[in-house]
């Protein structure tokens, strides 16, 4: 892969996938994957998807990993991935569900344990389900795919996120069996990571210091730094932004809170503070975002 050829996938896109079904920017759902356009160079996912293999197969490369998908195979990449040299058999068949991150995280935050799902589909970004598995997940599929395209009804929007959320946990128990099947043992890195998210988990509203975080974890902030950025592609501090983040939106757009009251919640010094984090990672302030 030469330098610099690497491109930004772009979720707005794949609307234009066939008969694509989405809600605004945050889930496109697409039943023929056969159909998708194919791009040359390399890119990197902005995005999450979640994809079950139903006729031939396919082979690929995630980072730098040459990867093959058969029939009732899951795959899963999530952001930050680069996915290249992309190659489908004629045959090839499947269903594709994109998320933006915003909706996954939104979504997913009440499973109990996402660190490991993070951590699965980083080493396992290729599941074999069985025949009962994939169709449960076709069934999903389908279903979401038509509340989706059910734009009468005015909590659709609810809807597809609930559904959403009982997908991730019918594939939690599913990662569940893989890893007592698999007999696996987890890496120094991949144990630091998953204690890490989970104090996140436990602490991101009153707690936003990397630092705090390596010493609970005994280790260097830099060490956390380069082990979580090595593992997740992410830094400490977007794992940590992107909880708060998560946090507030929910926050305002399902609650009757105030933001003095929220800033208060989120152990921010002020409303002001609070508006200024805000629309830094956000891109507009608290309350456009509420009225929006």
């Amino acid at each position: 892969m030469a330098k610099g050829s690497i491109k930004d996938s772009d979720l707005q896109n794949t609307k234009k996938w066939g008969d694509a079904k989405y809600i605004e920017d945050d889930i496109i759902i697409v039943d023929d994957i056969s159909n998708a356009p194919i791009p040359h160079e390399a890119m990197r996912m902005n995005f999450i998807i979640l994809a079950l293999c139903t006729d031939g197969h396919a082979t690929y490369t995630l980072d730098t990993e040459e990867k093959t998908i058969h029939r009732n195979d899951v795959l899963i990449i999530l952001d930050r991935h680069v996915v290249s040299n992309f190659c489908g058999s004629k045959d090839l068949k499947g269903l594709c569900i994109m998320l933006s991150v915003r909706f996954f995280f939104e979504t997913i935050r009440n499973v109990s344990d996402v660190s490991s799902l993070l951590l699965f589909s980083r080493y396992h970004p290729i599941v074999n389900f069985s025949e009962q598995e994939a169709d449960t997940f076709r069934n999903y599929f389908y279903l979401l795919k038509a509340k989706a395209a059910d734009s009468s009804n005015m909590f659709r929007r609810n809807v597809v996120s609930t559904l959403t959320l009982a997908m991730f946990y019918d594939l939690s128990n599913v990662i569940q069996r893989v890893l007592a099947t698999g007999g696996e043992r987890q890496s120094s890195s991949e144990i630091i990571f998953t204690r890490f998210i989970k104090l996140l988990e436990q602490n991101y509203k009153h707690e936003r210091r990397v630092s705090w975080y390596a010493d609970q974890l005994c280790i260097t902030a830099k060490y956390l730094s380069e082990t979580i950025k090595n593992v997740s592609h992410r830094t400490p501090n977007e794992w940590i932004d992107n909880y708060v983040t998560v946090e507030m939106r929910v926050l305002l757009r399902n609650s009757s809170k105030s933001i003095k009251e929220i800033a208060e919640e989120l152990h921010f010094a002020n409303q002001s503070f609070l508006g200024k984090y805000f629309k830094e990672h956000v891109g507009m302030s608290p309350s456009e975002y509420r009225k929006g």
